[in-house]
């Protein structure tokens, strides 16, 4: 049985209408993981039969560690994407089932990829942007009924796309309790920056640039 209806099948097909350059899904699974993984993994073969640039790539997190490794995943399921021809990783990630409203942060994450939609970003976002020259890794908590996530993973995704020493994960912290603990999630969306910066809610651009400069100058300290 499909997991998406026809309406939303034309909907996607309408927002990928701008894709430009191919797009590769990898996705890590695990037996662990279970339900959650052979769930994604169907939502992912229904999404790139929309669209001819999407193609989907299927691992096993333990068996294919190397390549997970390589692309930043320690999670399933994970969902990584490469983009264009030469399949190029600019740190776009996210962990866990892409269910809910967090299914706008996946779409978004491919147009993204693929062309159809650009960082868009404030020039003092970009100028900022422009002195990050070592490794930043934004981890944004999400759950799939919050209607304000996805903005907060999409922002995080854009800064991940304008610069490639960023990297940008959503994780549906419902299936990483460990990590919500870890973390001290008590509400979403949550993002962290570097272990260094804790930022609650789906913030106004300006203010994740306040707190990209604390987690820079925190990292320099």
């Amino acid at each position: 049985m499909a997991l998406m209806q026809e309406k939303d099948r034309k909907a996607v097909r309408e927002a990928f209408a701008g894709l430009n350059r191919p797009v590769e899904i990898v996705l890590f699974t695990s037996a662990e993981s279970g339900e959650y993984s052979e769930v994604t993994h169907e939502l992912l073969q229904e999404v790139v039969a929309l669209n001819p640039l999407l193609s989907l790539r299927v691992f096993d997190l333990e068996q294919d560690q190397a390549y997970a490794t390589e692309l930043g995943v320690d999670k399933a399921p994970g969902i990584v994407f490469l983009i264009g021809e030469e399949r190029k990783n600019h740190g776009l990630r996210f962990a866990g089932l892409p269910s809910g409203y967090e299914f706008a942060s996946l779409i978004e994450a491919i147009r993204l990829a693929g062309g159809a939609a650009q960082p868009d970003l404030q020039p003092a976002t970009m100028a900022l942007l422009e002195t990050i020259q070592a490794p930043m890794h934004l981890q944004v908590f999400v759950t799939p009924t919050c209607p304000y996530c996805p903005r907060a993973v999409v922002m995080a995704y854009r800064l991940a796309l304008a610069n490639p020493y960023i990297s940008a994960e959503g994780i549906e912290v419902t299936e990483f309790p460990e990590l919500g603990d870890r973390y001290a999630v008590m509400g979403v969306p949550k993002t962290v920056i570097d272990d260094l910066v804790h930022i609650e809610g789906a913030v106004p651009e300006g203010m994740m640039v306040s707190k990209l400069r604390e987690a820079i100058a925190a990292a320099a300290a």
